[in-house]
């Protein structure tokens, strides 16, 4: 169980070199605000052949120009939702490339994929959006996301190719992660923990557990009186203290949808720091074993876990989690 979420392990931790922000690429057709836009197609970039990641690097032409960090730091075998940020080497979005991910089990594994990544938009209504994310210029607007499959536990090394505004395909190293058999941060198919979560009743100040600015509408339930109850949405995120500057505008979506399904679905907001201040971490984030922040937890009647995603999610990714759930009571 972690003591501390390590301000170097928080999603997009590159704010010694570049202003952190995430990047989202463009079709011919733009997305509307809050709406996905298509993965490009797998053939649109280079196949395998059955061999290495270094043979596929050697094959193509190296970007020495772009950046590709990861928005998290938990993957598990099988299929992952895979999402991570694009930029340029001085830390500007590159709002408009095509990328496909590749991914190798240690430094000679044999590379899996194209693995193509779609754009979720991190947008919400005007109404919706926290001074706390409008007044920050590097607040994530979109996040790449693609949905890698990872054959076995150990060192994952990865490799991205994207295709900019020229239309040339150069090929970008991805630091490499960690991959667990077994996480420890529960998921799907997992009973959610039974958690004790502050509510403005509680402690009469809604700051003392809510950093965005202003607090937003997501505390007035205990997340112990809901679960096996309703469905539940709960959402661990610092706004004002987040380094990665994507839990504002998570928060921000996840006020929206709460909108959309007022009374269906119960929306908690937990905060992630005693008395918001870094780095003592509050009980309820070590009884989910949480490493980074922020995390989405979607909750199904009956208290099992349908879905959960470490980083940044759209509108359209936490609508169509909680319309599974809205019913299974």
């Amino acid at each position: 169980m972690p003591a501390a979420i390590s301000r170097a392990t928080i999603p997009f931790a590159f704010a010694a070199l570049i202003a952190l922000a995430l990047a989202g690429c463009g079709e011919d057709e733009p997305a509307a605000a809050g709406e996905p836009t298509k993965a490009p197609a797998a053939s649109a970039f280079p196949p395998v052949d059955g061999g290495t990641l270094e043979d596929l690097f050697d094959r193509a032409t190296a970007d020495d120009d772009t950046v590709v960090l990861p928005a998290g730091q938990v993957l598990s075998q099988g299929r992952n939702r895979f999402g991570f940020g694009v930029f340029s080497v001085g830390g500007e979005q590159i709002p408009d490339a095509e990328v496909a991910i590749y991914a190798a089990s240690g430094p000679s594994g044999s590379a899996e994929g194209p693995f193509p990544a779609r754009v979720e938009d991190l947008e919400t209504e005007a109404a919706f959006t926290a001074q706390t994310t409008s007044g920050d210029p590097d607040a994530a607007k979109t996040v790449y996301v693609a949905d890698v499959v990872v054959e076995k536990p150990g060192e994952l090394r990865l490799l991205a190719m994207v295709r900019g505004d020229d239309g040339e395909l150069g090929a970008v190293r991805i630091p490499s992660l960690t991959v667990r058999s077994q996480d420890g941060i529960p998921g799907p198919g997992d009973p959610a923990p039974e958690i004790q979560t502050p509510t403005v009743e509680d402690v009469g100040n809604v700051q003392e557990i809510d950093t965005r600015v202003p607090p937003d509408s997501m505390h007035d339930l205990n997340f112990a009186d809901v679960l096996g109850k309703r469905p539940a949405v709960l959402l661990f995120a610092t706004p004002a203290l987040c380094t990665s500057r994507v839990c504002g505008p998570v928060v921000d979506v996840a006020e929206q949808v709460k909108r959309d399904h007022q009374g269906e679905v119960a929306f908690i907001h937990q905060e992630i720091y005693e008395d918001n201040t870094p780095p003592a971490l509050r009980p309820q984030v070590e009884d989910f074993n949480l490493p980074t922040e922020p995390w989405l937890f979607v909750i199904d009647c009956d208290g099992i876990i349908d879905s959960r995603i470490e980083g940044a999610f759209s509108v359209a990714e936490l609508t169509a989690a909680v319309d599974r759930v809205a019913d299974s009571c």
